[in-house]
């Protein structure tokens, strides 16, 4: 897996090894990751990268978060409670030298308390396929404040999501298995 463009274009993130199936980790391939980040450079939304607080719920490897951060956002948290997502993020904020930039913390996205730090303005949220998940992390975290008024919400499923309350659908796309659906948090 590489960046695809960037300030860290062509460099090589750390992944999951061949023996770590067991892991459950699920990279976005690199053609998904081209064309979401396509979508969200262009004028269509406003180039939501520059200078972008990234929250990475669910981050895996934290191939969505370092490709956002090649882009022009300015911080990423990524949050993930798995013991090997841990150890290959901490590796690739090691290998991008990054750690001014990038806060991991080992934690289960349903469960977060009030955010910490000023809401987020573009979420990546990429839970384990079928399983409800990815609706309890955006509920609570929409609840705690980690989401900012405005911010758009990139959701990766094995199906089409429909937008819950508090978000606006705007848009959705299919590649292979897997289905991005783009929201945008109402403004009330």
């Amino acid at each position: 897996m590489r960046i695809i463009a960037g300030t860290f274009r062509g460099r090589r993130l750390a992944t999951v090894g061949k023996t770590d199936n067991a892991a459950h980790l699920r990279p976005t391939t690199d053609r998904v990751r081209e064309n979401l980040f396509n979508l969200l450079s262009s004028e269509r939304i406003s180039n939501r990268l520059a200078n972008a607080r990234v929250l990475d719920l669910f981050s895996g490897t934290g191939a969505l978060a370092f490709e956002a951060l090649s882009r022009g956002a300015s911080s990423i948290w990524m949050v993930d409670n798995g013991a090997k997502s841990a150890a290959i993020v901490q590796k690739n904020i090691a290998l991008f030298k990054t750690d001014a930039q990038v806060v991991f913390k080992k934690l289960d996205a349903t469960r977060l308390s009030k955010c910490p730090v000023d809401a987020f303005d573009l979420i990546f949220l990429d839970p384990p396929y079928g399983k409800g998940l990815g609706e309890k992390a955006l509920k609570i975290a929409l609840e705690r404040g980690w989401i900012a008024p405005e911010a758009y919400i990139v959701w990766e499923e094995s199906c089409p999501m429909t937008a819950p309350t508090g978000f606006i659908l705007f848009d959705q796309r299919k590649y292979g298995n897997t289905h991005v659906t783009i929201l945008q948090r109402a403004v009330l």
